[in-house]
C-alpha cells in the first residue's frame, strides 16, 4: 500500500542538495490569453494557497500564455522570492519571423532567461528547462551555454524536458567529463495514458541523476473523468496551446478510445476509495521511485485542493495492479527480450541473480 506524504516532505532533486515538494505548481494556466487559463485573481489566489501548504516548487515557462504567467508570478513571488525554487524554461520562439527567437541554441537561451529575469522580476532562476529538443544544436553548445549562466549566478540549477533518452544521456556525460553543470530534472510527460517512457527516459533518469517531474499527470484532464466517448467525435484541431483543454487534450492523443478506458479503471478505484479520480491519477504517478514531483496545472482553487489530496491517499497493491494492467504499455525491445527467459539464463547460467 502506498504511503501518504505532504507537500512539505521535501525531496531531493536528482543528484543534488535542492529540496522540492512532490506536488510542484504549474502555471501554464496562469493568464486567460490563450482563452482557458485563469484569472489574476483566481491564479493568484492558487498561487498563495500552495505556498501556504508548504509547497515551493513552481514550474514555468517563457511562453506560457504569452509570457502572462511569468509576469503574474514575479508579481505574487514579492516578498517570497527566497523560499520558492522556480522553474522555468527556455526553447519556445518569443518573435514570430525570426528564427533565433527560438530554438536551443546560445542565442536564445541567453535572449530568453534575460526576459524571463525581467518578467520574474528576479535575478536569478533557480532551475532552467531545455524546454524542447530542436534537433540542430550541438549538444556543447546547450551545456556549455548553461554552464556559463550558472557560473554569471543567473541560473542555479539546469535540467531538461522533452528530449530523447540517449541524447540526454550523452549530455549527462559530456557535462560530467567537463566539469560543466550537470542536469539535475527530467521533465516529460507521464500518466496512467502516456507511460512509454518506461522504456528508456525513466531507467536513465534514474541511472543519470536526473529527478524525473511528470507533466500532464492526468492526461490533459482526461483522467479526471471529465470526457465521455461523445468527445471524441471532434474535427479539425490546431497544434497551437490556445482555444480550449479539449483541443490539447485531442491533439496531444490523450482523448482517445484507449485513454477513456483508462479513465473508467481510475474513475472505478476512485469510487471505492471516496476519492477522485484525479487523486488516484496522481498518487499513482507518485508510486514510481524516479519521479520527484508532478506537476498540477489546476485552472480553479478548487481544482488546486482536489488535486493536493493526492498526496493524503493510499493505494492498495490490488489498486495499482488494476491500474497497472489497464495501462500497460510493450516496453518493446531490447528490454522484453532481455527480461524473458531464454536470454536469462544464457546470461546467468541457470543460476538465480536479484536485478
Amino acid at each position: 500500500m502506498s504511503e501518504p506524504v505532504s507537500l512539505d516532505l521535501y525531496r531531493l532533486l536528482g543528484r543534488s542538495g535542492l529540496r522540492v515538494s512532490p506536488l510542484s505548481l504549474g502555471t501554464m494556466t496562469f493568464g486567460s490569453d490563450w482563452g482557458w487559463g485563469s484569472d489574476k485573481d483566481e491564479a493568484r489566489q492558487i498561487f498563495d494557497t500552495y505556498l501556504d501548504r508548504g509547497g515551493n516548487f513552481v514550474d514555468t515557462a517563457n511562453q506560457y500564455t504569452n509570457g502572462t504567467a511569468e509576469r503574474l508570478l514575479g508579481e505574487f513571488a514579492y516578498g517570497r522570492r527566497e523560499r520558492l525554487v522556480l522553474a522555468t524554461k527556455y526553447t519556445l520562439a518569443t518573435r514570430p519571423g525570426d528564427p533565433n527567437s527560438g530554438g536551443n541554441h546560445r542565442k536564445s537561451m541567453v535572449d530568453s532567461v534575460e526576459a524571463s529575469l525581467r518578467r520574474l522580476n528576479t535575478d536569478y532562476i533557480d532551475l532552467l528547462y531545455l524546454h524542447a529538443w530542436d534537433g540542430t544544436t550541438p549538444v556543447e553548445e546547450v551545456l556549455r551555454a548553461m554552464d556559463d549562466l550558472v557560473r554569471a549566478g543567473k541560473v542555479l540549477y539546469v535540467g531538461i524536458s522533452d528530449t530523447p533518452a540517449w541524447q540526454v544521456s550523452r549530455m549527462q556525460a559530456i557535462a560530467d567529463l567537463r566539469g560543466w553543470s550537470p542536469l539535475i530534472a527530467l521533465q516529460i510527460e507521464y500518466s496512467l495514458i502516456e507511460r512509454t517512457v518506461e522504456r528508456d527516459l525513466i531507467p536513465m533518469a534514474r541511472e543519470m541523476g536526473l529527478g524525473v517531474i511528470p507533466w500532464s499527470p492526468l492526461g490533459s484532464g482526461v483522467l479526471t473523468g471529465k470526457y465521455t466517448r461523445a468527445d471524441l467525435e471532434t474535427g479539425a484541431v490546431s497544434a497551437t496551446a490556445e482555444g480550449t483543454r479539449k483541443n490539447i487534450a485531442v491533439s496531444n492523443g490523450s482523448l482517445t478510445e484507449r485513454g477513456l478506458a483508462i479513465a473508467d479503471v481510475v474513475k472505478e478505484v476512485a469510487a471505492g476509495k471516496g476519492a477522485t479520480p484525479a487523486q488516484v491519477a496522481l498518487a499513482w504517478t507518485l508510486l514510481n521511485p524516479a519521479v520527484t514531483s508532478s506537476i498540477v496545472g489546476a485552472r480553479t482553487l478548487k481544482q488546486l485542493e482536489d488535486n493536493l489530496g493526492a498526496l493524503e491517499l493510499r493505494l492498495t497493491e490490488d489498486e495499482v495492479t488494476a491500474l497497472d494492467e489497464a495501462s500497460a504499455v510493450d516496453l518493446g525491445f531490447p528490454h522484453a527480450f532481455l527480461t524473458s527467459p531464454m536470454p536469462l539464463g544464457l546470461i546467468f547460467g541457470g543460476t538465480r541473480v536479484a536485478r
